[in-house]
Formats: C-alpha cells, structure tokens, sequence
C-alpha cells in the first residue's frame, strides 16, 4: 500500500522558516521523482519543487527558487522542503508527490504524478 505522509506545517510569521518532510512507503522511493506542490483556496495547485532520483538534481518554481530547498535521503525513503524567508503568499496546504520517470526532466504538471499525500497546512502570518 502505497504512502506518502507530510508533516512539519504549521503557523509561522513572515520572514520566518519552516521544514517539511515526506515519509514514503510501499513503492521503490529510490527510484522516482520526488515533487512537493501547493493549493490555496480558490486557486489550482501549483509545482514547488522537484528532485530527481538519480542525481538529486532539482527544479523550483521562480517564486520560491531562491527561498526554497528540496532534498532527499533515499535511506529514510524521505524528502523534504526548507523553506526560507516566507511570506503571506507561501500560506497554502503542502502536497508532496511521487512519479516513476526517469528525468532527467523534472515534472511540473500535477497530472503526472502517480501518488500523493494528504497534505500539510503552512500558514503564514503578517
């Protein structure tokens, strides 16, 4: 059964920074991109983030490139985002996601990935 769990949302004030993990299960993490998205209300989900599996290289959205990080540790079966320097527009819940591609292309379209997680809320505060 395949799982992919968030955590580490959470309130924070502008400026401020938070980390996120993903934990997966029940497919071969090693072997697939890894992507974090968001949804805030009213509004699509957009792409955040990516890592490749094979070299952990990455891809960001231009509005958080230079704020965000995402990574990995295969051994965990764990990615995670730093994020840094949030502001009010960061404020959505977190998704990440899974797709079995080989890149080295990092998707950005929701519609690509294969699994998902519930979500985690950010909240960022003025």
């Amino acid at each position: 059964q395949v799982q992919l769990v968030e955590s580490g949302g959470g309130l924070v004030q502008a400026g401020g920074s938070l980390r996120l993990s993903c934990r997966a299960s029940g497919f071969d993490f090693s072997e697939y991109i890894m992507g974090w998205f968001r949804q805030s209300p009213g509004k699509a989900r957009e792409f955040v983030a990516a890592i490749n599996w094979r070299d952990d290289s990455a891809k960001y959205a231009d509005s958080v490139k230079t704020r965000f990080t995402i990574s990995r540790d295969n051994a965990k079966n764990t990615v995670s985002l730093q994020m840094n320097s949030l502001n009010l527009d960061d404020t959505a819940v977190y998704y990440c996601a899974a797709v079995d591609l080989l890149g080295p292309v990092l998707p950005t379209f929701a519609d690509t990935y294969d699994y998902w997680g519930q979500g985690t809320q950010v909240t960022v505060s003025s």
